[in-house]
C-alpha cells in the first residue's frame, strides 16, 4: 500500500537526516518506528506526507507518487494520511467535538470549518468516534481542561474522522504515564484493526513497540538496521541500534491484569508482549455544524 524507494533527507546545513530509505507496508499492518533520538524517525514520517520535503527517492501511497504532487492535489492526497501528534496539536480553547471536527478541514475548507459549518453525517462520525475513543462525556470541554491521555484520544479520534487509509503517529505515548501510553497503544492497535489501517508509529518505547505492533524498523543514523518481527529484536540488535547496554537485565512490562478499562471499549485482543529484551522507557451541535 505504501511504498517509500530510495528515500533520503538533506537538510540545507548539509546534514543528512535519512539515507535510501527501502520500505514497503501493507494494508493493515502496524509497523513500530524505534532508534535513539536524532536517528530520524520523525523525519520519516513526515516525509511520508511532505509536511518535511524529501530531497530524493519516490514515496507511492497505492498508485499515487506523493513526490511528485502540489497544491491541491497534495492536500487531497494527506485526507488519506491521518496524523496523530505527540504534542496533540489540539485548540485548547475550543471544545473536544470542535477539534475532532477540525479533522474534516481537508473536506470542508476552511472558511466552512472556521464557520463550523459541516456536514451532519460528519458530525454524526464524530460522536460516533468519540464513543469509541472513551470520550462521549466530553463533547463540550475545552481541550485544555483535560489529560494527556484524553487529549491524545481526541488527536485519534480527529484523525479517524478524515477517513485515511494510513495513520502516521509520532510519539504517542512521550507525555503520558506508563498504564496510559499501554492503553493508547492498545487503542490504536485496536482501531487500525477494525478499519484494516495501516500504520507507522514513531516511539521510544520499546516494549510497547514489541507489545502492539506487527513489524518493528529499527533506525540509526538515518539508516534502516533492524526490519522485522518484535521477536526477533534480540539484545544484540537492540546494542546494533541504540548502542552498548546491558539489555538482559531490563524489567519486563507489567501485566495487563493490573489495568482499569480505559472507558473505551475494546473489539481486538491486544497482542502478546513479545519476550525479547525491552529497551528502559522514558456540544453543542445544531442542524449541520458545531456551535
Amino acid at each position: 500500500m505504501l511504498t517509500l524507494t530510495g528515500v533520503g533527507k538533506r537538510y540545507p546545513t548539509g546534514d543528512r537526516a535519512l539515507t535510501d530509505i527501502q520500505l514497503s507496508l501493507p494494508k493493515g499492518q502496524v509497523m513500530a518506528l524505534i532508534g535513539p533520538s536524532g536517528a530520524g524517525k520523525s523525519t520519516l514520517i513526515r516525509c511520508v506526507n511532505r509536511l518535511v520535503e524529501p530531497t530524493q527517492g519516490s514515496i507511492r501511497l497505492e498508485d499515487v507518487e506523493l513526490t511528485k504532487l502540489s497544491g491541491s492535489r497534495l492536500r487531497h492526497a494527506r485526507r488519506s494520511m491521518g496524523m496523530i501528534f505527540q504534542e496533540y496539536a489540539l485548540v485548547d480553547r475550543l471544545s473536544v467535538m470542535e477539534n475532532v471536527l477540525s479533522g474534516q478541514l481537508g473536506y470542508v475548507g476552511f472558511w466552512r470549518s472556521f464557520l463550523r459549518r459541516y456536514p451532519q453525517e460528519a458530525v454524526a462520525e464524530a460522536f460516533r468516534l468519540l464513543e469509541r475513543v472513551g470520550l462521549p462525556h466530553a463533547i463540550d470541554k475545552r481541550a485544555d481542561a483535560l489529560s494527556g491521555g484524553q487529549r491524545q484520544r481526541v488527536g485519534i479520534a480527529r484523525a479517524l474522522l478524515q477517513s485515511p487509509k494510513l495513520l502516521l503517529v509520532d510519539e504517542p505515548t512521550a507525555s503520558l504515564d506508563p498504564k496510559t501510553s499501554r492503553q493508547i497503544m492498545r487503542l490504536i492497535r485496536e482501531l487500525c484493526a477494525e478499519r484494516e489501517l495501516a500504520a507507522i508509529i514513531n516511539i521510544h518505547d520499546v516494549a510497547l513497540a514489541q507489545q502492539f505492533a506487527d513489524r518493528i524498523v529499527g533506525l540509526r543514523a538515518g539508516e534502516i538496521v533492524f526490519d522485522g518481527k518484535p521477536s526477533d529484536l534480540t539484545s544484540e540488535m537492540l546494542t546494533t541500534i541504540y548502542g552498548e547496554e546491558d539489555w538482559d537485565t531490563t524489567p519486563e512490562p507489567a501485566d495487563d491484569d493490573d489495568e482499569e478499562s480505559s472507558g473505551a471499549t475494546s473489539h481486538v485482543t491486544s497482542p502478546q508482549a513479545a519476550t525479547a529484551p525491552h529497551a528502559p522507557r522514558q456540544n453543542r451541535l445544531a442542524s449541520g455544524g458545531a456551535q
